[in-house]
């Protein structure tokens, strides 16, 4: 059922056939702020106890590779220093095919640049070693 009129409106009075998406923004900003203040109270937990259980021994642990990189940039496998990266693969080629495979350590030092540790960490990559870790040592408390 539409409107009819017998003349034509004038130019300044004729129907706005668009929506007007200006209270729906205004609703959508609010919402938008109320979820934002309320998001970091929803994020905070109670703080609970939680039991502790005893892990069961594993059957066989892997002995863990350590490699270190100093500030210089040296590469040592355990107290070894490696003379280049293609020693570091075939030594990472060895322990990839170990079964279980071990973990592998990566102790960098802080001043270290992070293109040697990157090397090493790609290297691990490369040879498939599944479980790399960082070793870092705890802050001391004040």
């Amino acid at each position: 059922m539409a409107i009819r009129y017998k003349q034509p409106l004038p130019e300044d009075e004729r129907l706005i056939a668009e929506i007007n998406t200006t209270p729906l923004v205004d609703v959508m900003l609010v919402l938008l702020i109320i979820f934002l203040i309320t998001i970091p109270v929803v994020n905070s937990g109670v703080a609970v106890q939680l039991p502790r259980e005893v892990a069961p021994a594993s059957q066989a642990t892997p002995e863990t590779v350590l490699i270190s990189v100093d500030a210089a940039g040296q590469v040592f496998w355990f107290d070894t220093p490696l003379a280049d990266p293609q020693a570091l693969l075939d030594r990472l080629a060895r322990v990839a095919v170990m079964s279980p495979q071990p973990e592998v350590h990566i102790r960098g030092d802080a001043r270290a640049s992070y293109e040697p540790v990157g090397r090493v960490v790609f290297a691990c990559q490369q040879m498939g070693i599944a479980r790399v870790g960082f070793v870092a040592e705890q802050p001391q408390s004040p």
